[in-house]
Order: structure tokens, then sequence, then C-alpha cells
């Protein structure tokens, strides 16, 4: 399946940004690409042949990103905490901000034409994922997330300011009140989160673990999945599991979709 290029600049980031679409209809899904991926990586791991069927049928609109990891969340040597984590906060503005902003552009629809946007990733773009569904559940009612990590303390360490807590998910939750309207709207939506207990999924199965503590203490509904000690951190099992939860957040309906 061929996708359709686009190049838009963002304000946000100052630079351009490379996208590509596939489909034509059904639920918009912005898709983040592992650790300091590129957007062609959907199709470089054989993600539109896997979703051909679910595309071409109209159930679905993917949006393949770029990131910019390196910039900001990966181990560097030579930029600051503070340098980075400014740099994820300009990300996270491109997604819900510009990104969002020229939807209308390459897809014809909007959030509020499609009942939400769903995101979707896998390892680091599980946790981009998680971040734009917790921080903008408005937007993203609908989330997908595969062996991800959800506390910033994997990449920054005891470094803690305002941006990084605004991007960390657990830690946000963990002091979030009882009371808050975001609880309401997480419930309202769909979160799926899920990862193996195999090789290379040790922060990752922690970090899950952590998060689904989080959840049942707030109150919040999510389906939050362990697949077994063969299941690694690894493509193979990536798409075994997208094939698995995709229908259910292709198919149920929430309360806050248009008739």
């Amino acid at each position: 399946m061929e996708g359709i290029y686009f190049r838009k600049y963002s304000s946000s980031l100052d630079r351009y940004m490379e996208v590509k679409k596939y489909g034509y209809d059904g639920k918009i899904c912005i898709w983040f690409p592992c650790q300091n991926g590129r957007f062609f990586d959907f199709e470089n791991f054989g993600m539109n042949d896997l979703l051909a069927d679910t595309i071409d049928t109209g159930k679905l609109t993917v949006i393949s990103v770029d990131t910019v990891d390196e910039e900001s969340l990966s181990d560097s040597s030579w930029r600051s905490p503070e340098n980075r984590i400014a740099r994820q906060e300009q990300y996270y503005h491109y997604i819900v901000d510009d990104l969002v902003g020229y939807l209308p552009e390459i897809t014809g629809r909007g959030p509020e034409e499609t009942g939400g946007l769903m995101s979707f990733g896998c390892s680091m773009g599980a946790y981009h994922a998680a971040n734009v569904f917790f921080r903008r559940p408005d937007l993203f009612p609908r989330a997908l997330c595969l062996s991800g990590i959800y506390d910033l303390r994997y990449m920054f360490g005891d470094f803690m300011t305002p941006l990084v807590y605004a991007n960390s998910p657990i830690d946000c939750l963990r002091n979030m009140p009882w009371d808050h309207p975001y609880i309401e709207r997480y419930n309202r939506g769909r979160l799926i989160a899920c990862v193996g207990q195999g090789a290379w999924e040790v922060p990752t199965l922690q970090s899950t673990r952590d998060l689904a503590a989080v959840l049942r203490q707030k109150g919040i509904h999510a389906w939050v999945d362990f697949w077994g000690t063969d299941v690694s951190h690894d493509w193979y099992w990536w798409k075994k599991q997208t094939r698995y939860f995709l229908p259910f957040l292709l198919e149920e309906t929430l309360e806050n979709d248009p008739a």
C-alpha cells in the first residue's frame, strides 16, 4: 500500500516535519515510530501491509509521523536535560497543535468529525501515544500502547521540573485529584497497554505494571494486558498485538462519538 507524503512547517518545532497518510476514511490514527524513528518506518516494518485490509475498507486512516527523540528523550551527553525536555514539550505541541491543525487539509476531516483521534505506538512510540492520550483526552480518546515506558525517570533520572512532570504520565496520574474531569474523559475513552514478559521487555514490563497500578488506584478503566514469557520486545509480537487489539478500538462506540 502506498501512502501520500506531506511536508509541513511546524511553528512549535520551527522546522519542517514529514508525515505520510494511508487511507481515506474511518478513524484517524496518529502512529508514532519507535525511538529515534522516522515516519517511513510504518512502511519499512510492514505496518502498511499488516493493516491494508482495515485501511482499504475505509475503517482507518493512519498518519505516520516523525519524532525528534534524538533531540529530546534519547540519552545525550551533549544536550542538557533542560534543553531535552524543552524539545519534548515542543514536540508534544507539534502533535496537538500543528499536526492536528492541518489534519483537515490532508485528510478532509478533523477530530470532531471522527469522534476524536487514536494514538498508537510501540516502544518509545507507545510513550508518545500515551502522553497525548493522558494530556489531551479531548483530542485523543483512544490509544494503543505496546511495550512502552510511561515514567520519564527512565530518560531523565532524578532530574525533575514542571515540564518533565507534565510529560511523565505516571507522575501526573499519581498526583491527579480523584475528581479531576480528565478521569471521566479517560473512562469514556479506550486505552489499551500491552507488554510481553520475554526478552528485552524488563523496563517496559515494570513500567506497564506501574501504569496498571496507578490506573487501578484512580479508578481509570483500561485494558492492560501482559503477554507471556516468550513474547519479546520485537516487531513480530507488536504486529500480532496490533491485529488482536485494533478491532476493539475501531468497533467500540465511545460516549463522545457523534451519532
